[in-house]
Formats: C-alpha cells, structure tokens, sequence
C-alpha cells in the first residue's frame, strides 16, 4: 500500500461511519458513531485509518487492548482499493499499536458465514481458536 496509517480524530468520524456502511460493517443494533466516539475518547483504543497518496480514506480498523488482550473490530477496505495490501498494512498498524502498549495477545471476531474474511485472516497468521464467544446487551437493544 502506498500511503499511510494515521491514528483517526473526531474530525474524522463521518467519513470513517460512511466507510463502514459502505463495506456493509454495520448492523443495526450498533451504533458506530457511538463505537467511533468511544474508540477514540480513550487511551486503551483506537480507529486506525489508511489513507492513500492523496490523503484520501482507503480503509479503517479499530483497536483496543483491554489489559488482557488486544481486540480488533471494523477492518474495512474500499472497494478499489482491495486487493493492494491496505488490510494488512491496517493488521500490521493494529499489531504495533498492541505491541506498543505491552499486549501479548491479539484476537477478532468474524461472523462464521463471511468466507472472504476468513480467508484473508488465515492468509495472514490467523487461526481459528476453540473458544465460543458469549454476549449479552446492556443497552436494551
């Protein structure tokens, strides 16, 4: 990829939800301007962004190290620009952020029918592990 990895600010959120609804990361029972907002208030998370030569958004992903482990959410590439190694620069950008801040551990979720997703993180280091996640909404959603 040519460009750069930059860290998002508020000024950044509009274009980074647009992209995110663009590549069909949203659903609705999330609210990712509140996800954007929380991401980027503290020190323990981040929105990662991939902008190309021009400056312009290429892709984001969020990061976040919760003491334990590093979680990342939003991995989101535009379309042209597929295919060009901004998801692994954004991986590679989330793995230093994590390293950075002394986390031993990266972990994501992918939804079980998302094949293309799950490729590009095997093809990356990336293995399926015999965990089941478990939830649960405080929200009232």
């Amino acid at each position: 990829m040519s460009g750069r990895i930059v860290e998002a600010g508020a000024a950044d959120r509009e274009a980074v939800v647009a992209l995110w609804h663009a590549v069909g990361l949203t659903r609705p029972w999330n609210d990712p301007d509140a996800d954007f907002n929380l991401a980027c208030r503290g020190e323990t998370s981040a929105i990662l962004l991939a902008r190309d030569g021009e400056g312009e958004l290429a892709g984001t992903v969020m990061v976040g190290f919760d003491g334990h482990r590093g979680w990342v959410y939003y991995l989101g590439v535009r379309e042209e620009w597929r295919g060009q190694g901004v998801a692994r620069a954004l991986m590679a950008a989330c793995e230093a952020w994590l390293i950075a801040r002394g986390c031993p551990k990266v972990q994501l979720m992918v939804r079980g029918d998302n094949r293309a997703a799950l490729g590009f993180y095997d093809a990356i280091g990336y293995a399926a592990q015999d965990v089941v996640t478990l939830g649960r909404r405080l929200d009232g959603a």
